[in-house]
């Protein structure tokens, strides 16, 4: 236990700046810290166990602990993060009920413990101003919210080279650059060479010596060496998540190194990322699939040295800053795609991550494969016009075989998981009656199946399922991109931020009153007309029974983004391909309107 003085002088200074704590008034505070203990506790060990006696609260003083329960399977399932300010325990305690969940120590911590006899007691000396902040504080745990302190805000990383002279070192450096950009950063080396911590330290001096650099800091990036040591498990234990690093060209397989840290008591429960570092100059990523083999790790991260986009890429990822922009699917009017993209640059939006469907795809993919935008509208316009030839309407009106020739020539041999940016791609699984999200494989044929309505062009197979233009169910697919931001951890919203962007207009679809029956020759009669009296023909009528379901949830789906952008494109036809320069500035003009409100909140 660390010294009573020590202890209390810890507790008042969390306390003070606790949004729930801190409102009691000087002498219920004072009797509130003297009924609190301190428990110091290594990193991975359990502080609360599921199914207990729910006897007291626990307040995190310093370091970090997770919220967890083990399913049938034996699996994890890995919930919030309790971090310094933040307490949990209450709900059971208040209602009598045994613990619902396991808490674990992420990094060592210091934490502050209240026993039941101790709150049965405040409860007769403070009763009013107890009651008031476990209220709030019981509120918070219902509402799945957070008390946490908003002047501790520092996350640290455990930098850890998967083999000797993978260039850990810069890489740490430039990872501290590129956190610099959104507050003050350290590098600290772990080894017997670096001593970060001197070796007499106690436990309670090391916490303490780690919590003073956090309140210099909002980040730290703790670097340590290839090979199994005391130094890398006391990195580890101090750290919230864990940055392995290997040369992209590397061998793949996993590591001793990895084996001995995945026996670590707590090392299951911490977030972990891998990155593949490749020279600066590299055009196109080593592939990434085979690293994927035997590891728990959220996110695989293809980098270049010394690229700063790179890193800032990374450091939002680290930060649950990314951001993530889902393009939808509408025909020609998924040009206005492109005038988003251009005013999105203008304005400095970063993209992450991306997403599309249909037309959406089309662009997005171009776009995540480095085309200028410029290039982007001459080769889709060009691609859209290039027709398609007629087939026996046993499976589809149109062949496909002229769009598959050209995506092959536009794609060449890419690969949805070997770009430098993720990016996937939505459809519709007719055989499982689902959508599904493509983010492996050959990229051409994600993009074929993503442009398919259902009737006017074959299915795509795929792994023996039939798969058509996702707009059937979900034309612009922000629930997927929702879940790549949310981590496999918590799946909360607010893991970033996602632009989406619909250019899906629900355009008229009725016919005069006195028309009792839609005939082939009133459809060939009807090529010949314009204007709103023309009967709908049999493209009218697929495109609108393949995006009925997805106009069905356009409520919900907006409600997924962060901003929601609907450009003003009604008035272009849904085949007018033509007007793509048209369509391109109609975009612009509103997506730089929207941005600059977005600036002036």
């Amino acid at each position: 236990m660390i010294e009573h003085a020590n202890c209390q002088a810890r507790i008042r200074e969390v306390l003070k700046n606790s949004p729930v704590f801190g409102q009691l008034d000087d002498t219920a505070f004072d009797q509130f810290v003297d009924s609190l203990t301190c428990l110091s506790v290594t990193g991975g060990t359990r502080v609360l166990l599921e199914g207990e006696e729910s006897n007291s609260v626990i307040i995190v003083l310093s370091g970090r602990l997770r919220v967890w329960r083990e399913a049938s399977d034996g699996k994890y399932m890995l919930y919030n993060e309790i971090g310094p300010g933040e307490s949990i325990g209450e709900a059971g305690m208040i209602l009598q009920q045994n613990r619902t969940a396991n808490v674990t120590a992420l990094r060592d911590s210091l934490l502050a413990v209240l026993s039941r006899v101790a709150f049965e007691t405040l409860l007769t000396k403070q009763p009013l101003a107890i009651n008031r902040v476990f209220s709030q504080s019981l509120y918070n745990y219902l509402r799945h919210s957070t008390q946490s302190n908003p002047g501790r805000t520092c996350k640290s990383y455990t930098v850890i080279p998967l083999h000797p002279d993978c260039g850990a070192n810069t890489f740490a450096e430039s990872l501290v650059r590129a956190f610099l950009s959104s507050g003050s950063a350290q590098h600290l080396r772990f080894s017997s060479e670096h001593r970060p911590m001197a070796s007499e330290f106690s436990f309670e001096e090391e916490i303490s010596h780690l919590d003073q650099l956090e309140k210099e800091n909002n980040f730290l990036v703790l670097e340590t060496q290839a090979e199994f040591s005391p130094w890398i498990l006391k990195a580890v234990h101090q750290s919230d998540q864990i940055i392995f690093v290997a040369a992209g060209h590397a061998d793949s397989r996993i590591s001793e190194l990895e084996y001995r840290l995945a026996q670590v008591p707590g090392f299951e429960m911490k977030r972990k990322h891998l990155v593949l570092l490749h020279p600066e100059n590299a055009t196109q990523p080593s592939a990434i699939a085979p690293w994927h083999v035997g590891r728990d790790v959220e996110r695989i991260y293809p980098l270049r040295k010394d690229n700063p986009d790179d890193f800032a890429h990374l450091a939002r990822f680290l930060t649950d800053s990314a951001v993530g922009v889902v393009l939808g699917g509408g025909g020609a009017r998924g040009f206005a795609h492109i005038g988003v993209l251009k005013a999105l640059e203008e304005a400095k939006y970063p993209i992450d991550l991306m997403g599309g469907n249909s037309m959406g795809a089309l662009i997005g993919a171009q776009y995540i494969t480095g085309v200028p935008l410029d290039e982007i509208c001459e080769r889709t316009r060009a691609f859209a016009l290039g027709g398609e030839i007629p087939t026996l309407p046993f499976v589809s009106l149109l062949s496909g075989r002229r769009m598959e020739r050209d995506l092959k020539r536009m794609f060449g041999d890419s690969t949805l998981d070997n770009l430098w940016r993720p990016f996937f791609v939505a459809a519709c699984n007719l055989s499982q009656a689902n959508t599904i999200v493509q983010d492996s494989g050959e990229l051409w044929r994600a993009v074929m199946a993503s442009n398919s309505p259902a009737g006017l062009l074959p299915p795509i197979v795929h792994k023996g399922d039939l798969l058509v233009d996702g707009a059937i169910l979900d034309n612009v697919p922000v629930a997927a991109m929702r879940a790549r931001l949310g981590t496999p951890l918590e799946k909360r919203h607010g893991n970033g931020t996602i632009i989406a962007v619909d250019v899906d207009v629900r355009d008229e679809l009725n016919v005069s009153s006195n028309i009792t029956r839609l005939t082939a020759w009133g459809a060939f009669k009807a090529y010949m007309k314009v204007g709103k009296d023309r009967p709908p023909g049999i493209g009218d009528i697929l495109y609108r029974a393949g995006h009925i379901g997805s106009m069905q949830q356009r409520v919900r789906t907006k409600a997924m983004a962060d901003h929601y952008l609907q450009p003003p494109v009604a008035g272009f036809p849904l085949m007018g391909y033509r007007q793509a320069q048209a369509i391109v500035e109609a975009g612009y003009r509103y997506a730089a309107s929207e941005i600059e409100l977005w600036n002036s909140r």
